[in-house]
């Protein structure tokens, strides 16, 4: 994928940008929130909130000079210990959790009145309470790429519209 046509791509610290992938990279793939190396377009780690992307990126800015060529960068960075620090901001190996085959992940993160509405009606149906749609929420697209403002905002409307206490 070339970073240099998306854009949105921001960068957060000197050679290390971060970006929503595109819907058709990868659909399966609920984690839609890419650090990735500027210089050489290397992928370095997924994220499904944008929050946490920015937390591993942050996290990444201090541990080597990201300017630098990627065969370079590859030759100092130790990917276990990599992944392990990342791992603590909710950051992992790019493509390596993906959904079920023909699973459409690409609007995980992202959510609209009639989501909110469909999901009111399922939680009303099933008779759920307030911590059941929490759940329901935190395992499902699009819910569980919201970042934690939005994800409690979607909450709310979705509990209030479909009476659960």
């Amino acid at each position: 994928m070339d970073i240099s046509t998306l854009d949105q791509a921001q960068e957060v610290a000197p050679g290390l940008v971060v970006f929503r992938l595109a819907p058709d990279h990868k659909p399966n793939q609920p984690q839609r929130w890419r650090i990735s190396h500027k210089v050489s377009g290397l992928a370095i780690a997924d994220s499904m909130q944008r929050e946490n992307v920015l937390k591993g990126a942050a996290l990444l800015a201090n541990i080597t000079d990201w300017t630098q060529d990627g065969d370079t960068v590859k030759a100092e960075v130790d990917r276990e210990d990599l992944f392990a620090q990342l791992s603590y901001v909710w950051c992992i190996e790019p493509g390596t959790q993906p959904l079920g085959p023909g699973v459409d992940a690409t609007r995980n993160g992202t959510y609209t009145d009639v989501d909110v509405e469909t999901a009111a009606a399922a939680a009303k149906e099933h008779g759920f309470n307030a911590l059941e749609v929490l759940v329901a929420m935190s395992e499902t697209v699009p819910w569980a790429g919201l970042d934690t403002e939005d994800f409690n905002e979607a909450h709310n409307r979705i509990v209030e519209l479909s009476g659960a206490n």
